[in-house]
């Protein structure tokens, strides 16, 4: 019931800053990302993420590219911390402006639970986010500064078996929402929502995939700006286990 609890608060801070709305961007885009989380010792592990972003009527024009490394610490199976750095370009949407990228540090606690019809996924994740300046469509030495901290909460939900049963088809559903703070943070607090639904496929016990919607409104530094975007979004999930067999 906690759970149920907290998804629904998350779920009606994303719908009221749309009832706040004033200027809307929409935008249609197509996400595809690359997740590895490779355990080397029964405490250590690194984590890997690749990502891009396709806009502009889905798959005209890219909009950002990602890569995230970190090191994960393993409380126990179900618990761990993560911690780690991850480089972001936001690339341009009209010719004159330069591509612009962002340093990231960031740092995770996520949990597990598995049911036999549901597994449980949350995480809470602080980011320090540095990103380089734009004057006069032209990348400056200074960098602009801020905490984000994000809450995601997913259900995967198999059609047949048992979640993580291999050749298991499933529902994925899960919802992360942003918020923003420090000192450079004025007007967009809120910084998004995103709310994803779609169909997954376990193909090994370490390697899944899924396909669906992706729906996300954010709040824009500008007073009374927003984006809306609708995406088609594929992600693959690969989780490695070295350990010892004996172990």
């Amino acid at each position: 019931m906690r759970l149920k609890t907290i998804l629904v608060l998350f779920l009606m801070l994303g719908s009221a800053a749309c009832f706040a709305q004033k200027n809307i961007e929409y935008d249609e885009q197509t996400w595809f990302g690359y997740l590895n989380q490779t355990r080397i010792t029964n405490r250590s592990g690194i984590w890997l993420d690749l990502h891009l972003r396709v806009g502009d009527s889905f798959i005209k024009q890219p909009t950002l590219g990602m890569i995230r490394g970190g090191y994960i610490f393993y409380l126990n199976d179900q618990n761990r911390l993560a911690a780690g750095y991850a480089h972001i370009t936001q690339y341009a949407v009209t010719g004159n402006a330069p591509n612009v990228p962002e340093h990231r540090l960031w740092q995770q606690i996520q949990w597990f639970e598995k049911k036999n019809w549901l597994s449980l996924m949350q995480y809470a994740r602080l980011e320090e986010r540095f990103r380089r300046k734009v004057e006069a469509n032209e990348l400056i030495s200074d960098y602009s500064f801020n905490y984000r901290v994000r809450y995601a909460i997913a259900f995967t939900i198999p059609l047949k078996g048992k979640p993580g049963d291999p050749h298991t088809p499933f529902v994925f559903v899960n919802n992360e929402v942003m918020i923003n703070f420090g000192s450079e943070i004025v007007n967009n607090y809120f910084d998004q929502n995103r709310f994803f639904v779609g169909l997954g496929y376990q193909f090994t016990k370490n390697l899944n995939a899924h396909l669906g919607y992706l729906n996300v409104f954010q709040q824009l530094p500008t007073p009374g700006t927003f984006r809306h975007v609708d995406a088609i979004r594929l992600f693959v999930f690969h989780n490695l286990d070295f350990r010892p067999d004996d172990r």
